[in-house]
């Protein structure tokens, strides 16, 4: 298998569909691809059929889009447990991927990563503010309250046991990180600020962080 990846420091897509697969304990290699310019597009096209990243190579086939990727990885190694097993637990944690997966623009437009905004390392950015952020914030700090509070506690995941909900999430982590949220302004007690850390502290996460930087 093959995993054909953007650039480390800031393609969050790629860190999610990493991630997912690094949670299977299957052995995958991976493809480092650029899309930075014309000609990095087109050798790019011919990986990855959207011409996006990630992109999974398995078997002659290419599964493209993190969310399926996520969902082959759960059916292909369900001894991975990527899903909670108990039906509303794993019910809410797929929506809250799919939140994640297709909402939550303001957050992408107003805290982007990119070559000067890298998810890794120590830099830093000055806090952007706009109302649409504010409400994308407040709905993350409270769906991560909710879920922590039903399903989480004991644990410092949303459901108990880490999914693929968490591997969605942690690319937020990196941008609160970066561009210094403070999630208290945002109706957090704590709880929310907390699973972020727990997020970026995960030895997978970690990996990454060293391997953008080096």
């Amino acid at each position: 298998m093959e995993l054909v990846i953007g650039p480390r420091a800031y393609s969050t897509w790629s860190l999610r569909g990493w991630l997912v697969m690094r949670a299977t304990g299957a052995d995958f290699s991976v493809v480092d691809a650029r899309y930075d310019t014309p000609e990095q597009k087109t050798a790019l096209a011919a990986l990855s059929p959207s011409g996006f990243v990630p992109a999974l190579r398995v078997n002659g086939d290419v599964i493209w889009d993190t969310l399926a990727i996520a969902e082959w990885a759960a059916e292909r190694y369900p001894e991975a447990s990527l899903w909670p097993s108990d039906p509303a637990a794993r019910a809410l944690a797929r929506s809250v991927t799919a939140e994640m997966h297709s909402g939550f623009q303001a957050l992408r437009s107003f805290c982007g990563t990119g070559p000067d905004h890298p998810m890794v390392g120590d830099a830093r950015a000055e806090t952007p503010s706009d109302p649409a952020l504010d409400r994308d914030l407040a709905r993350i700090v409270g769906l991560v309250r909710q879920m922590r509070g039903r399903f989480g506690q004991g644990s410092p995941w949303l459901f108990g046991a880490r999914s693929i909900a968490d591997t969605f999430y942690t690319p937020v982590a990196a941008r609160v990180r970066h561009f210094q949220i403070d999630l208290d302004a945002h109706g957090d007690d704590g709880t929310a600020q907390t699973y972020m850390q727990s997020l970026l502290a995960h030895p997978d996460f970690r990996q990454w962080e060293v391997e953008a930087l080096a």
